[in-house]
């Protein structure tokens, strides 16, 4: 049994409270795999095709672990002004990118909104790690004078939530969010809400890209990244052979518009019906996860019985201990194998901040085109799990799919996306 809402410290919830406008997906953008925009990647994804591969931007032989989902071909230079390039982190430079194809994908020029009515919220995990690290080096090696001056902001957390803001001119309420992998799930939760307190457009998502040697020390000393050397063993979600995940990079933004203020002619991918979060129990406690509560929570917020969901993308963490709790959250609410399970992430690996948002624009493609991704490599799905994860492509009518994210530290994240 799930601990009380108010219980201090154990569950903290946050559903949605006030207003009714809809929350509408008009535009959305992707940076992973091969760093081309959405139907590439949707393409991939229905292939069940695979970016993980040895780590190529050093010799990462004396690591334990030398496997990541990297995206491979991204020129910046060929995306961002050359003034930016110099106070940017990687990470924000692909939040940039991403965010200038999602606003393109929503025709955002011709909105006509006033400046004050379009914010932005995001979520990091890592924060500016690769370019932090290089300054720091000049430091240590150079002396202080050597320190780029845009030290002082590219490594925070809200870099790319001020960048983003500052690039195409969004000043309502804005914000970031960072609890690990939950954390672009509540990114999209917070827009939302923004949107019932009187915006009209919300740029929201994750991204994370945290590969430099210190970066890539602070992956594997955690103790749950696979130290497989072979790819299509390496991260397998649900799978009876599960022995860790591979750490990926980048991620998606989304446009999200108020469902009255959308323009006839604008696209309209889905929509964000139901989002709630969850805290954990202190480990040692003896008491279960809350996942299975945000769900629920999610749900309600939605308005949508457990029978009308036709997909869940699970957050799949490819260690046993935690796949078989969130398989137990999953059969608790729908129980067992009474909906499809997904973990498409699984080709580009767990991505922090990035992995929500861009389960959030595999579900809205999938309610688009009639079809389940499949989950790539994971085929051994312990019975005892209850499962039915989906190992091929499979045509369905998709109209309510829900996304499930498990931060480290005991965030549980859940969003509802409905056509």
């Amino acid at each position: 049994m799930s601990a009380p809402a108010n219980a201090p410290g154990e569950a903290e919830v946050a559903g949605e409270a006030g207003g009714t406008a809809s929350a509408v997906v008009t535009g959305i953008g992707t940076m992973v795999g091969d760093g081309t925009g959405i139907e590439e990647h949707w393409k991939g994804v229905l292939e069940g095709r695979s970016w993980i591969r040895p780590i190529q931007r050093y010799d990462a032989s004396r690591y334990s672990a030398r496997l990541a989902g990297q995206i491979v071909g991204f020129d910046v230079a060929e995306h961002l002004p050359s003034r930016l390039i110099p106070q940017t982190d990687r990470v924000t430079q692909l939040a940039l990118v991403a965010s200038d194809r999602a606003l393109a994908d929503a025709a955002f020029t011709g909105r006509g909104y006033d400046d004050f009515e379009m914010g932005v919220v995001t979520s990091n995990a890592s924060a500016g790690w690769e370019f932090t690290h290089h300054e720091f080096k000049k430091l240590w090696t150079e002396g202080p004078e050597k320190v780029s001056v845009y030290e002082s902001f590219a490594w925070f957390y809200a870099a790319n939530t001020g960048q983003i803001s500052i690039r195409n001119g969004l000043r309502a309420a804005s914000g970031v969010l960072v609890a690990d992998q939950a954390g672009g799930l509540d990114a999209i939760g917070q827009a939302r809400r923004n949107l019932r307190r009187g915006a009209k457009l919300m740029v929201t998502g994750g991204m994370d890209s945290a590969f430099d040697p210190w970066g890539w020390l602070s992956h594997i000393s955690g103790g749950e990244v696979s130290i497989a050397e072979d790819a299509a063993h390496a991260y397998l979600p649900f799978d009876a052979d599960a022995h860790g995940y591979i750490p990926g990079e980048g991620g998606a933004m989304l446009v999200v518009e108020r469902g009255d203020a959308v323009a006839p002619s604008a696209k309209r991918y889905g929509r964000v019906a139901g989002y709630a979060s969850t805290f954990d129990p202190p480990p040692g406690s003896g008491r279960p996860s809350n996942l299975g509560r945000a769900l629920r929570l999610a749900l309600a917020d939605a308005g949508v019985e457990p029978g009308r969901v036709d997909v869940v993308f699970a957050d799949g963490a490819g260690v046993p201990d935690r796949d078989r709790s969130e398989a137990r959250a999953i059969t608790e609410v729908f129980g067992p194998r009474g909906v499809p399970v997904t973990v498409p992430k699984a080709g580009v690996g767990r991505l922090l901040a990035g992995g929500g948002p861009l389960d959030v624009v595999t579900a809205l493609l999938s309610i688009r085109d009639g079809v389940i991704p499949p989950t790539p490599h994971t085929r051994a799905v312990p019975h005892g799990y209850g499962l039915d994860v989906v190992a091929a492509p499979r045509e369905a009518e998709v109209e309510v799919a829900v996304v499930l994210a498990r931060g480290r530290g005991g965030f549980n994240s859940a969003v509802v996306i409905t056509a």
